[in-house]
């Protein structure tokens, strides 16, 4: 299986190589990591069509090895194991179609007014480790990995000025703590079961040192997908990195790696008890429901767009928490699904960022004539994030919503509150739906601003990825059915049995059957006879040709809104930002400490033998 060695040392290696290239020499690095990702996506086909197994260093290294190296490796072959199945062939795949698609876009976008220093260098690093990651099957290997992919999404991000630093910052501390409290989680598994290969852990959360491990690892794909409450660096994030980096960590890479390692902890290394299965359920309905209600008050684009990259992972929460079948393929299709769409949204963003230099919703509008094949792509990925069939996104969302229904037939507490999950999980939807009409009207439609009379769409590589991926939203949604989910998922968990008739080819039929109806009866009418009129703006007065209205205004009621007014007040203050509160604590704590300190001999002395007597105490 040289596929694996391929997929993870070469890109490191080419990454490294990168190091020493000038950086004016940016749009050649750029074509070397495209060819890199391009055979790194060749070698991830083979392994999704390969065979299955566990192999180590020295399988992989071949049996021709000279006997001195063999041996050497006797022991790093304990430590050094990869583990091919269904469920890790999926995600290397798609994390490689997504690393390509990303680093073709970056040809486009990434430019001399894009300072990220050695950005191929990183990216590259980042597609070698989380190939790495993936496969692992020792969970020490899998931290080294996981490690490696917390400083490049620090290093990915633009940090030219004091915001994004300090976002930089924030991203790492986050990320930093959530990998350190998962060591804690290796080391109980260690003491538990002597072993760290994930092939080999099985635990049933029925005591209190389980119960920790699974818990701690889970902060650590909490954080990694950005699920409540860790994920206050995502919003951040999308907002200040340029657009092809949010697009590649918090929108991809991130998804799939932190909800595979979710997948991998819930449904193969513990099995979990009814309070954490509830647990699950109520930190997923959670994450849905509060950074939606983020995202409908946003002004700037990017944020919204972190805010639902957030809300989404609530849904593959709720479907890997059912822990049923249906639950766990309908949490990984949402997963992929979610990629799609949201990565697409934020190259869009891209788009219209790199053609407009406009980051807010207020100063944009009209720009679907100048850029017609940007605003298509945007409004399937609306369409399909906010689950309107024929989509990828309806597709996924209604197998969450049966998986729901079919878990409400359990006796335990999770189960019989089904009708709770199932009406936020609806909501969610309905509340996204209202988010992007926001989103689409304010940039694409309207009038268009006079200094945006020259904006054009942008080249082939600006346009192309989002085209396939737009392509893809409508593929996985009318097929999947019939096609994408047999080929896919039923592989990793077995055979799924719907409830009920709906079938997504028959859907997509109805749906074109509807809307060849509407055009007929439009196009019978007499189309002569409407009637035109200027816009009414109240009272006897007409609309200037300089005005503008921003589409953000009607949401602004939401933010004033009775106890919502005083949540988001709060949220504002980052009252429920865990980054902030943490700063707040240590800085408490500091001040606590600094007060300790008077610069006397006797209190230093008392302070010593005290801790002296708490020693003696603990060994006692």
């Amino acid at each position: 299986m040289n596929e694996i060695t391929y997929i993870i040392c070469l890109p490191i290696l080419a990454g490294i190589f990168l190091f020493i290239i000038p950086e004016k020499l940016k749009p050649i690095k750029g074509i070397f990591a495209g060819i890199i990702a391009l055979f790194a996506l060749y070698q991830s086909i083979l392994i999704f069509n390969g065979s299955v197994g566990i192999l180590n260093i020295k399988q992989l290294a071949g049996n021709n090895f000279c006997q001195l190296i063999a041996s050497s490796l006797s022991d790093t072959s304990k430590y050094v194991s990869f583990n091919i199945d269904n469920l890790s062939q999926l995600i290397v795949l798609f994390v490689n179609i997504f690393a390509f698609l990303i680093v073709l876009y970056s040809l486009f976008y990434i430019d001399k007014n894009k300072k990220i220093y050695n950005y191929y260098a990183f990216f590259l690093i980042t597609i070698g480790a989380s190939n790495g990651a993936v496969l692992s099957n020792n969970l020490l290997l899998f931290l080294i990995f996981w490690g490696i992919l917390g400083f490049t999404l620090y290093k990915l991000i633009k940090g030219a000025d004091e915001e994004s630093s300090s976002t930089a910052k924030k991203t790492l501390a986050i990320v930093g703590a959530s990998d350190g409290i998962m060591i804690l989680g290796i080391a109980i598994i260690w003491k538990i079961t002597d072993t760290l290969n994930i092939s080999e852990i099985n635990l049933a959360t029925n005591n209190a040192l389980t119960v920790t491990a699974f818990l701690t690892l889970l902060i650590g794909s909490f954080t990694k997908a950005g699920a409540f409450p860790f994920h206050s660096w995502v919003p951040d994030y999308s907002k200040d990195a340029p657009a092809s980096s949010a697009a590649y960590m918090p929108a991809s890479l991130d998804k799939l790696l932190g909800i595979y390692f979710l997948a991998r902890i819930c449904n193969n290394m513990f099995v979990l008890n009814q309070w954490l299965t509830l647990t699950l359920l109520i930190i997923g309905v959670v994450t849905i429901i509060t950074a939606v209600m983020m995202a409908l008050v946003q002004h700037n684009y990017k944020r919204l767009l972190g805010f639902h990259a957030v809300s989404q992972v609530g849904y593959m929460i709720v479907g890997l928490g059912l822990g049923s079948i249906i639950g766990i393929v309908a949490g990984l299709f949402h997963m992929i699904n979610n990629v799609l769409y949201k990565t697409g949204l934020f190259l869009v963003s891209g788009n219209v960022e790199k053609k407009t230099g406009k980051s807010d919703i207020d100063d944009l509008g009209g720009l679907s004539k100048a850029m017609p094949l940007t605003f298509i792509c945007a409004l399937i990925f609306a369409l399909s994030i906010s689950g309107i069939p024929p989509f990828n996104g309806f597709a996924s969302k209604w197998m969450i919503y049966q998986g729901i229904i079919e878990f409400g037939q359990g006796t335990g507490i999770a189960n019989q509150l089904w009708i709770v999950w199932l009406g936020l999980a609806v909501l969610g939807s309905a509340l996204t739906l209202a988010s992007f009409i926001k989103f689409i009207s304010g940039i694409f439609l309207g009038k268009k601003q006079k200094e945006f009379k020259d904006v054009k769409e942008v080249n082939i590589l600006g346009w192309l990825p989002i085209i396939l991926m737009a392509i893809a939203c409508i593929v996985f949604g009318v097929f999947s059915t019939n096609i994408v989910v047999p080929k896919l998922f039923n592989p990793i968990v077995g055979e799924i049995k719907l409830i009920g008739l709906w079938n997504s080819t028959n859907v997509s039929i109805l749906v074109l059957v509807s809307i060849v109806l509407g055009l007929l009866i439009y196009l019978i009418g007499n189309i002569k006879n409407f009637r035109t009129e200027d816009s009414f703006v109240g009272g006897g007065e007409t609309m200037r040709e300089d005005s503008h209205f921003a589409t953000t205004g009607f949401y602004e009621t939401i933010k004033n809104f009775g106890f919502l007014k005083t949540l988001y007040e709060k949220a504002e203050k980052r009252w429920f930002d865990i980054y902030d509160i943490s700063k707040k604590v240590i800085s408490w704590f500091g001040k606590g400490l600094q007060k300790a300190h008077t610069g006397a001999l006797p209190n230093y002395t008392i302070w010593v033998f005290a801790g002296l007597i708490i020693m003696l105490i603990i060994l006692l």
